[in-house]
């Protein structure tokens, strides 16, 4: 197998289903060796056993990303597995649709813990080893929510996605000249399992607020994500990407 990232190790949080999981296949299929994680162990040997058939080299850590040890082992097997950690895409996160007025604390806790907390304690894991080497790229999913004000995300939501943002830009500025680039995605309406149950009228009303007037794909944001691991964005760093249609634009 070969491609743009043949021979690197990485490591992707909440790569089970949705956009992680097509971000593991494309990195699969560019010749990486995988670290995946998720919170069912089930969806996580079904998703080793579809990249092992693709040729690639893959072991998985189950776990609550919002907790430092599971932070801990990804970094651990990822070293003992590959000796290295090149690639860290910190991809797992929730969503809420609630208002401000329905937001509980423990709602606001769950999300900043969930959303920003964990790549927190995904970077500190990684770090050290990234600059032992002199080298490595951070991936950040956020949203183009974390930029402007959205209709049908949580204040809480778009507050954790603006914290990855700020994160992306710090850890690039005080690592870029150790030979670590960090950057960030924000994808806009993505094909999912939730859009999936919208009714027509919404979907429509979604389309008409893209310029391209489709939904994104996983394969979309995933191509992005290869791109910003590889060498040729390698003057890239501290970038928060817009992967929306159109959507939004700055």
């Amino acid at each position: 197998m070969s491609g743009l990232l043949e021979g690197k190790s990485a490591i992707i949080t909440g790569s089970s289903r949705g956009i992680g999981r097509a971000i593991a296949k494309s990195y699969a299929e560019n010749g990486a060796r995988l670290i995946i994680h998720g919170t069912k162990e089930e969806a996580l040997c079904e998703l080793k056993s579809e990249l092992n058939a693709l040729g690639a080299e893959c072991e998985y850590v189950a776990g609550d990303i919002g907790s430092p040890d599971t932070a801990a082992r990804l970094a651990e097997k990822c070293l003992e597995r590959y000796k290295s950690i090149d690639i860290l895409v910190n991809n797992a996160g929730i969503n809420s649709r609630k208002s401000f007025e329905e937001l509980s604390f423990e709602d606001w806790d769950n999300m900043l813990r969930t959303n920003l907390t964990s790549a927190f304690y995904t970077c500190k894991a990684v770090l050290p080893s990234m600059l032992e080497q002199g080298s490595g790229v951070i991936i950040n999913m956020s949203s183009s929510a974390g930029k402007t004000a959205h209709p049908n995300a949580a204040i809480s939501y778009g507050v954790s996605k603006a914290g990855i943002n700020s994160l992306t830009q710090k850890l690039a500025y005080d690592y870029a000249a150790k030979g670590i680039r960090v950057n960030a995605i924000c994808p806009g309406p993505i094909e999912t399992d939730m859009s999936k149950q919208w009714t027509e009228e919404y979907r429509e009303k979604v389309y008409s607020s893209i310029p391209m007037h489709r939904l994104g794909t996983g394969a979309d944001v995933a191509n992005v994500a290869v791109f910003l691991a590889s060498d040729m964005a390698a003057f890239i760093c501290g970038e928060s990407v817009n992967v929306n249609g159109g959507k939004y634009m700055n």
